[in-house]
């Protein structure tokens, strides 16, 4: 839907006596698929003997329709009576043959998608019969179908005594984010399994609603009732809801309408024409949005400029951001306008280096702000990449001339003939120094004047916990040869970020400045952040940004909060975690990071400590495969803990197996420590 000129949307019915007539009146309202019972809503089965001996059909026949309508006109949905997590073992028992019955007749249909009910919690043994059939079927996908809200936070309190309220408030789980957590953990975040998000009349807090922009959303369920009508009695929705609507559109989500037409005189193609509306008169995208258009959530390896030799493409894509070397010429402008009074620009020539200079953009810009602002400037353009030298060559014998001296050498083996007024550089990366620029610049800086100026001078990277099961899944399926399932995860990667939960506000992490006057020299870093976490949510990984002041106040940034608008160099980096971490609302997230460099290697480690202090735990549950802790672990003792449960907690037990004990513990940790490497180019013997 993405690249379309109109939405996907569907139609949903409780029941349908005719096929044929119900696919008819469906696409001349302009839907383009149908939600129908796999079989009638209300036909119980029962599967023990002799009732089960039947001679009539549980369900319409196959010959209805033509196989190609099957595979794309029709998703299935379970019977809603269908209660596997039963504590009555003969419901349970006949839920389970129904359920499978069900499920494989709409394998037999060659149905895309089959949609599952989910009501309650606990949902343990659905999902697992959901698990098993993903595994050992031909299902092409499942729609979980899970209300935005709890159906009791729709529940008009004033109708029950407090203390019922109360009562009924601890004995239900009404987060319906945790149902579907649970569910989608124990299918282990496979990708037949998909969310089919209904709303209600009323969004939940907008810190709720985000939360679920991190979750695989495939279809969203908008039921007719929550259409308000406008002054001509059309159907509309409210604001908040076209915002949630909106926001969703860029994840090539498909959209279903359940319900009777409440607008009886303007009949149900109105609630598809209302959506499409939305759809076309969306915001356009803005050009950071142009330009990573079909990017979006797609893995990439971050450059390594410093060992790898770009190219071609590579510059020109980078070349094209409208913001990058504006900023830079206005640097440039405003350092030569500081260095050289007015009354000395037509006798004095400033020295500037470029050094990374790769084709020259920044040589222009450079000579740009040198014409803007009246002083004389002689260029020194330092590039290490052959193939990028002879462009450089080109531009000086077409276009600067004498004005610029091309240098072909790494910057930090180069001899200055003479010291520069100005060191200009672009070798930031994602993670701001995630491409070696503080090593870089060390090493070039000994051709800077004593009171010279770098640009940039500054620049400090952000760090915050990131929620995308997407996310998590590509990196999962990011095999390589001889190596093991972890080795995915232990890489950083570049992402246009867009199905993820941004859980809290992005935090500074290192900070470089330039030049360095330390003495000795040392890029090895280490600090602790906190996040405090609003809503109970469910850690794939870490986004990092970059903020960086090229002179002064002028800056450039990939920080959310303050991006700089229409700059697309950068995309964020992301840093996953293997095994992701459950977090419950109002705890704090610790992270501590170090930089470590060595002689042949750069690289970043992140250990994370989650603590939770006098939160009462009892009864909480932590899926199978939800584990907490990697390497090292502590946990507080807990009171009226059984002696024959007091062991040591070493390696990496997951934490749901003291929890399930059900115990009150006034303290928890888990500790994860994993590394990133950001290079293996020598640089120690270069400083």
């Amino acid at each position: 839907m993405a690249d379309s000129p109109h939405i996907s949307c569907g139609r949903d019915f409780f029941s349908v006596p005719d096929l044929s007539q119900a696919l008819s009146s469906s696409a001349s309202d302009k839907f383009h698929f149908i939600c129908l019972p796999i079989a009638h809503p209300r036909f119980k089965r029962e599967y023990i003997k002799p009732v089960c001996l039947r001679s009539r059909p549980f369900t319409r026949s196959d010959l209805l329709l033509p196989s190609q309508d099957w595979n794309t006109l029709v998703v299935g949905k379970v019977s809603p009576w269908i209660n596997t997590d039963s504590n009555d073992d003969v419901e349970r028992k006949n839920s389970e043959q129904a359920l499978l019955q069900e499920i494989a007749y709409a394998v037999h249909l060659g149905l895309p998608a089959i949609m599952v009910n989910l009501t309650k919690q606990p949902c343990t043994n659905l999902a697992a019969l959901i698990n098993g059939i993903c595994f050992d079927s031909h299902v092409q996908q499942f729609w979980i179908r899970v209300p935005m809200q709890s159906p009791a936070n729709e529940i008009d309190n004033s109708l029950f005594e407090d203390g019922n309220k109360q009562q009924t408030n601890c004995e239900v789980n009404n987060d319906t984010w945790e149902w579907w957590n649970s569910f989608r953990t124990l299918c282990h975040n496979t990708r037949k399994v998909g969310l089919a998000l209904e709303i209600g009349k009323e969004l939940p807090t907008p810190r709720e609603v985000k939360r679920w922009l991190g979750e695989p959303i495939r279809t969203l369920i908008i039921p007719t009732k929550i259409f308000l009508s406008n002054k001509k009695g059309y159907p509309v929705l409210s604001r908040p809801h076209q915002q949630f609507i909106i926001q969703l559109f860029k994840f090539n989500v498909q959209f279903v309408i359940s319900g009777s037409n409440k607008m009886l005189d303007k009949g149900m193609a109105t609630y598809y024409q209302y959506l499409d509306h939305l759809y076309i008169t969306k915001p356009p995208l803005d050009c950071y949005g142009q330009f990573s258009k079909g990017y979006e959530d797609y893995l990439q390896c971050p450059l390594q400029p410093l060992m790898d030799n770009l190219e071609s493409q590579t510059y020109e894509v980078f070349e094209k951001d409208p913001v990058k070397y504006n900023q830079y010429q206005e640097a440039v402008r405003r350092a030569l306008v500081d260095r050289v009074p007015e009354d000395k620009k037509d006798s004095v020539t400033t020295i500037l280096m470029v050094v990374g200079a790769g084709r020259g953009p920044l040589v222009r810009a450079s000579f740009a702000a040198s014409q803007a602002c009246g002083r004389g400037i002689k260029v020194y353009a330092i590039e290490k990449n052959p193939n990028a030298i002879v462009t450089l060559l080109t531009l000086k014998q077409e276009e600067w001339g004498d004005k610029v001296t091309v240098v072909s050498s790494d910057m930090r083996d180069w001899t200055a003939p003479e010291k520069a007024d100005i060191l200009v550089s672009e070798l930031l990366g994602s993670f701001g120094d995630n491409e070696l620029s503080p090593e870089c610049l060390d090493g070039a800086q000994r051709y800077l004047k004593d009171d010279g100026i770098s640009i940039p001078e500054s620049y400090t990277s952000y760090l915050a916990p990131l929620s995308s099961a997407k996310l998590h899944y590509e990196v999962s399926q990011c095999r390589e040869p001889n190596k093991g399932p972890q080795a995915p995860f232990e890489t950083p990667y570049v992402v246009r970020l867009c199905n993820v939960d941004i859980v809290a506000e992005p935090k500074p992490c290192f900070h470089f400045s330039h030049p360095n006057k330390d003495v000795p020299i040392d890029n090895s870093r280490s600090t602790a952040i906190d996040f405090d976490i609003q809503n109970t949510c469910l850690i794939h990984g870490f986004a990092g940004f970059f903020r960086t002041v090229l002179y002064k106040e002028l800056c450039l940034s990939i920080v959310p909060a303050d991006h700089s608008d229409g700059m697309f160099s950068w995309f964020p980096i992301f840093f996953p975690v293997q095994h992701p971490i459950y977090l419950t609302e109002s705890s704090t997230l610790r992270v501590h990071c170090w930089r470590k460099v060595s002689r042949t290697k750069i690289w970043t480690v992140t250990e994370n400590t989650l603590s939770l202090m006098d939160r009462e735990l009892i009864g909480r549950t932590r899926p199978p495969s939800c584990r907490i802790v990697e390497k090292s672990d502590t946990y507080s003792k807990p009171h009226n803990y059984k002696n024959a449960l007091e062991a040591k907690f070493t390696g990496s037990v997951p934490i749901q197996s003291i929890l399930h004990s059900s115990l009150a513990l006034e303290k928890y940790s888990a500790t994860l420590h994993f590394c990133y490497f950001l290079s293996t180019c020598t640089v120690a013997d270069r400083l």
